[in-house]
């Protein structure tokens, strides 16, 4: 059974740091897109990084691209997300994602347009709150 979840969550000042953690179980993360989503009150869930398990490629949101960094332990089965110079609006629930793509074209469209709907197990989710 797929199962992932989240760790690394919580409390942080304006420009502070946090680092997430997706563990995932009951699969190897061999071509698999791996994306980290966000989801703050009242608003839609969104896209903001993702990296393939295949061959290291990473793609950002570009509300985070500079600032977040993906990255992969396959040997760990996990993946984590460096969040630097965090903002009162990166506020949200964090949760991770997979999907398993054999065909790179298609690993590529997941991770570059980052649409929920493309991956298909989900971790619970972590709260990250950024507030002074």
């Amino acid at each position: 059974q797929l199962q992932l979840v989240e760790s690394g969550g919580g409390l942080v000042q304006p420009g502070g740091s946090l680092r997430l953690s997706c563990a995932a179980s009951g699969f190897t993360l061999d071509h698999y897109a791996i994306g980290w989503f966000r989801q703050a009150p009242g608003k839609e869930r969104e896209g903001v990084s993702c990296i393939s398990s295949s061959d290291g490629s990473t793609y950002y949101a570009n509300s985070v691209l500079g600032r977040f960094t993906i990255s992969r332990d396959n040997a760990k089965n996990t993946v984590y997300l460096q969040m630097n110079g965090l903002k009162p609006e990166d506020t949200a629930v964090y949760y991770c994602a997979a999907e398993k793509y054999t065909d790179p074209h298609l690993l590529f469209r997941a991770c570059t347009y980052l649409r929920p709907t493309d991956f298909g197990s989900w971790g619970q989710g972590t709260q990250v709150t950024v507030s002074s």
